[in-house]
């Protein structure tokens, strides 16, 4: 009886010690695994760089880089995806960046540019085209649910090319942004396809160069662009298609005796001025305007930008109308297009789902 007690006692402890060492060795195991993955992946990536300075063409038999959270944690995915978890200076630190990042289509492509974009002591907000697939929502959903400093927008626009709700679907993003706790110096705005040409720490040498202006390279309007703010516009929207319709109404003037500027829809903004847009009358005012004007996310920023006399929300900085230029001013359309081209690159805007601008009389 004594021998099969002792027997039985040695049999259960040999069993928990079994299931210990092959849970031990199978968390090891995963571990070693998605170490091992990255390895391979950064090998791969070396070798393209090496091939690419040697003047050849590379063709991986796979994708390098993992694009999908799958069944994966977050911790997986970050992990084979190579996301930078820790801020690598002080400086980039002690400048954190807001982006705002307007998407509606290609997760992949998204996928990408987020992770070549993400820092983690910056701030993230991405507005997902409310006409936009359920799965498409949902990838991006999951995907930014891995990331404290990554959110989507508080309000989602059915966003029409060249309307009213592509820029409002920025200040969305804005609004939200103004409210966050970190402490960021400046918004970038983006779309799903642009990417970056250098690293955050470049990017905020930059806009450091700026000495906190804002980065709305703009003109008076060109020929072409008249048309844009001279008549009426107005915003179709149907199941199958989206598109703006010009009509032969005459606009009024544009509010407080602006002049309106015409640049890119794409800028970096002070936290300060970013607040001012959303608080300012004269800025809300320009932006009731510019509801049925065509394309207005190209004229709001740089106008504002350019308004004389310092006005700034709640400051009393000078009467409008002064002499000089308000503490928002670029440094020169020639000079802010080299730095905003430097830090992003902007290829040809793929509009295939988008249809030309249709014009109607109307009294």
């Amino acid at each position: 009886m004594m021998v099969s007690w002792k027997h039985c006692l040695f049999t259960v402890s040999l069993i928990t010690a079994l299931i210990f060492v092959f849970v031990y060795n199978n968390e090891l195991w995963e571990e070693k695994h998605f170490l091992k993955a990255s390895l391979s992946n950064a090998s791969l990536l070396a070798e393209v760089c090496h091939q690419i300075f040697k003047g050849k063409v590379f063709y991986p038999r796979e994708n390098a880089l993992k694009t999908t959270l799958s069944e994966s944690t977050c911790y997986e995915y970050m992990a084979q995806s190579h996301y930078i978890t820790e801020t690598l200076s002080e400086e980039e630190a002690g400048f954190p960046l807001a982006y705002t990042v307007t998407i509606h289509k290609d997760f992949g492509t998204f996928e990408r540019l987020f992770r070549a974009i993400y820092m983690p002591q910056n701030v993230y907000c991405v507005h997902v085209d409310e006409k936009a697939t359920d799965t498409f929502k949902d990838a991006v959903k999951q995907l930014l649910s891995c990331f404290p400093n990554a959110f989507l927008a508080s309000k989602m626009e059915p966003v029409v090319y060249g309307g009213i709700s592509r820029l409002q679907a920025d200040l969305n993003c804005i609004k939200d942004l103004a409210a966050s706790d970190v402490p960021w110096k400046y918004a970038i705005n983006m779309c799903g396809q642009d990417f970056p040409l250098k690293t955050n720490k470049e990017i905020i040498r930059y806009l450091k160069s700026f000495k906190g202006k804002n980065i709305t390279p703009g003109v008076l309007p060109p020929g072409h662009a008249i048309g844009r703010t001279k008549f009426v516009h107005r915003e179709l929207l149907s199941k199958k298609n989206s598109y703006m319709l010009k009509t032969t109404k005459l606009k009024t003037p544009p509010p407080h005796n602006m002049t309106i500027y015409f640049g890119t829809a794409y800028v970096a903004l002070t936290r300060e001025f970013a607040n001012f847009v959303l608080q300012d009358q004269h800025a809300l005012d320009l932006l009731s305007w510019s509801k049925d004007t065509y394309s207005p996310d190209e004229h709001f920023w740089v106008t504002l930008n350019r308004i004389p006399g310092g006005r700034l929300s709640g400051s009393g900085a000078g009467r409008r109308g002064a002499a000089g230029r308000s503490g928002f001013s670029t440094r020169g359309p020639r000079k802010a297009v080299r730095a905003r081209a430097a830090s992003l690159v902007r290829p040809a805007p793929q509009r295939m789902d988008a249809t030309p601008e249709r014009t109607i009389n109307e009294d």
